[in-house]
């Protein structure tokens, strides 16, 4: 959940180190999230089934407009970042500002970060903060058909998506 101006980064990172000084693995994953999606689901479920606790990272408003363009995010952080908190398999969630979570990486440590299959771990200029603290870096399979920004155009043209 969000708390306070920090946008939940304060909550995430004090879970992360609970849960490492359990001896627990922390488990992380990163996105616009804008309209959420049966792919964004699948990339949870199987985000959460590598570990104890799954923290979800999302790109801040601006972050999304820099990626997207200006038209987006389509819903601000606040909602997206309510909606993903309240999926049994997020344990936490935190906003950030800048153009990758490599910050909030550095701070949280987490044992996995997970991507979707759209990137491989060379691609990811946050890998490297990843694996310096000894994470690994998962891809997951993107699932075929299911793109926010596809949803988005559909629904501003009025034609349904194809599957």
């Amino acid at each position: 959940p969000l708390a306070g101006a920090d946008h939940g980064a304060t909550d995430a990172v004090t879970l992360a180190g609970r849960l490492r000084a359990e001896g627990r693995t922390v488990v992380a994953t990163g996105g616009c999230f804008d309209l959420l999606h049966t792919g964004h689901i699948r990339l949870l479920r199987t985000a959460r089934e590598l570990g104890d606790a799954l923290i979800v990272l999302i790109n801040s408003d601006d972050s999304v407009r820099a990626l997207k363009g200006p038209s987006r995010p389509v819903m601000p952080a606040e909602d997206r970042a309510r909606v993903l908190a309240a999926l049994a398999c997020v344990d936490a969630v935190a906003v950030f500002d800048e153009a990758t979570p490599a910050d909030i990486l550095d701070a949280i440590r987490p044992d996995v970060w997970v991507k979707g299959g759209d990137y491989t771990a060379e691609q990811l200029p946050e890998a490297d903060v990843v694996t310096r603290h000894g994470g690994d870096v998962v891809i997951v399979p993107t699932v075929a058909g299911y793109s926010s920004s596809a949803l988005i155009a559909a629904a501003r043209s009025g034609q349904p998506t194809e599957r």
